[in-house]
Parts: C-alpha cells; structure tokens; sequence
C-alpha cells in the first residue's frame, strides 16, 4: 500500500507542474500588469518595480525563475498585501478555507445520504418524488443563489443567524449549507440509484425470505453494498468542496483562500493567484488518492487489479 501511494504522489508531481505552467501563462496572455491599475506611477518608479518582482524580463526567465521558487518551497512575496509573503497568506487563510470545506462535506453526505435511502426505500410514493425533486433543485440552484436566499431569510427576516464573518459556530451554518446543498442533491440521486440496484439483488431476497425486517436490510446490507459508488465520487467532490468555496466566501465575508483569491484576480496579484492555485490543485491530488486507498480497502478486487499493475 505504501509503494502504491508514493507511486501516486509521484504522478501527481507532474500534474502540478502542468497546472503551474498553464497559470502562469494564461496571467500572463492577458493585456496589463499588476501595477497597471493603481495610479500613474513615475517611469523610474515602476521600472524600480518591476525590477524588484522581476517583471522586466522576458516571460520565459520569469517562468524558469518562479518555478526555482516554488522547487524551494518559496511561493514569493504578494504584490499587493506589502510585506506579507504568499506562504504566509495561504497559512492564515487555509484552516478557514478547509473548516469551510469540511463542514459542507457534513452537509453533503449528512443531507444526500439519507435522502437517497429513503427515497429507494420509498421508491415511486410521493416521499420519493419529493426527496428527488428537492435534490435536483438543490443540484440545479447556484450555491450563491442559495447563499443570497439564506442570508435573506434567517438574517434579515428571522434574525435568526449572522449575515456574514466567520466568529463562531452560528457563522458557519449558512455557508457550510448554502455551499454543500447542491452536491448533497447529487449525493442523494447517487444514492437512491445504487440503493435501488442493491436493492434488486438476490442476497436481499433471500434476506426478506429469512423475515429481516426492512430497515435492517437497508443498513447492513443495501447501504453498506451500496456504498462503493459513495467513496468513488467523494475525492473530486471532496475537493471541489473545499476549492469551490470562492464564491460563498466572497458573498460571507469569510476571510479564506477563495475571497483572497478573488482579490487576486482583481489586482493581477501574480504569485497569490499561482500560489492559491497551487495549494487547490495539490489539495485535489491528495483527495484523489486517499479516495482510492479506500476504495481498495472497500473492494479488494481493485486492490488486486493495482497488485498486478
């Protein structure tokens, strides 16, 4: 198991440098600089800038220099937050960022999981028409769009929950809800489809044969059959979680790596942008494996198809 993660982690390491070469390339393919929109700034001090960032030089001296930075572990200095380096903006921002993401994984499976069972369990009643009906539109509702609604509704007209900020418990609930509702609807149809096929099998005839009652049926043995189907989609999902917050940050006021990254963009921060952009993509590289590590464990025909490989 060991020899086939470090095998893993080393097919990664070339993906990242894809992913880095393709953001740094396409920043720099559009017109303007990072500098271009603050005001005018005298020749001899923006020529001293661009000195400084190395901007000056031809874009393949500054690809070959920046990725001798990230080869050391130096993300490089933020063009627009002075003094704060990148690597220390991704270490005060990460943990709100991954809380975020975790949290709306709770959302996601504790939502679409038992929304999928009862739907197969009920299959073609009103509770199942319901149950699908609500995941599509959780599926079909952009998450700033169920975001505005929350906010809306249990901010200014309940008065229940905080609009914004990121302080406590009660400032979690609505972004981790709004962010992980419509990956939970797609849980909840994943669900219900492999529930409903579990459910067709003859090891579970044979189980209403011997008088188990249903709802032991469902739990040992059509869930945790049907479960497979689960994990294997869990590590993009995973990951789209934790790196889809941009949005849900921007709209909370939640100091995360998505709202930083939104301001990036705004203000052509180069190394933040790259630097964030990393961080995502390696995020999406270790969810991917650990999701198949557990797909192995759950399903040793697949650990034997990757023994033989």
């Amino acid at each position: 198991m060991l020899v086939y993660v470090c095998k893993r982690l080393m097919q990664g390491v070339p993906v990242l440098i894809v992913v880095a070469t393709l953001t740094f390339l396409i920043m720099h393919a559009v017109p303007g600089g990072p500098f271009d929109r603050d005001k005018k700034l005298p020749p001899e001090i923006l020529a001293n800038i661009e000195t400084k960032y190395h901007l000056d030089k031809p874009v393949w001296q500054q690809y070959l220099l920046y990725m001798g930075q990230i080869a050391r572990g130096d993300m490089g200095p933020s063009y627009k937050y002075v003094g704060r380096d990148v690597a220390d903006i991704i270490k005060d921002t990460f943990p709100v960022s991954l809380t975020l993401g975790l949290l709306a994984v709770l959302v996601t499976l504790g939502l679409g999981v038992p929304a999928g069972v009862i739907s197969a369990a009920r299959e073609n009643t009103l509770i199942d028409r319901g149950c699908i009906f609500v995941a599509t539109l959780g599926i079909s509702l952009p998450s700033f769009v169920l975001g505005t609604f929350l906010i809306l509704i249990f901010s200014h007209m309940l008065h229940w929950l905080p609009p914004a900020l990121w302080e406590g418990p009660r400032h979690m609930l609505m972004p981790a809800l709004a962010l992980g509702a419509g990956f939970a609807g797609y849980i909840a149809r994943l669900t219900r489809t492999t529930v409903l096929d579990v459910l067709s099998q003859d090891y579970i005839r044979t189980a209403r044969a011997k008088g188990l009652n249903e709802s032991t049926i469902l739990i040992k043995h059509a869930l945790l059959n049907a479960v497979t189907p689960i994990v294997s989609v869990m590590g993009p999902l995973t990951a789209g979680l934790v790196t889809g917050s941009f949005v849900i940050e921007f709209i909370f006021s939640i100091p995360g790596m998505g709202n930083y990254f939104i301001t990036a963009v705004t203000n052509r921060d180069y190394p933040l942008i790259m630097g964030v952009t990393l961080v995502y993509a390696v995020l999406i590289v270790l969810a991917n494996i650990a999701v198949d590590v557990v797909y192995m464990k759950l399903d040793p025909r697949v650990r034997l198809v990757e023994q033989k490989g």
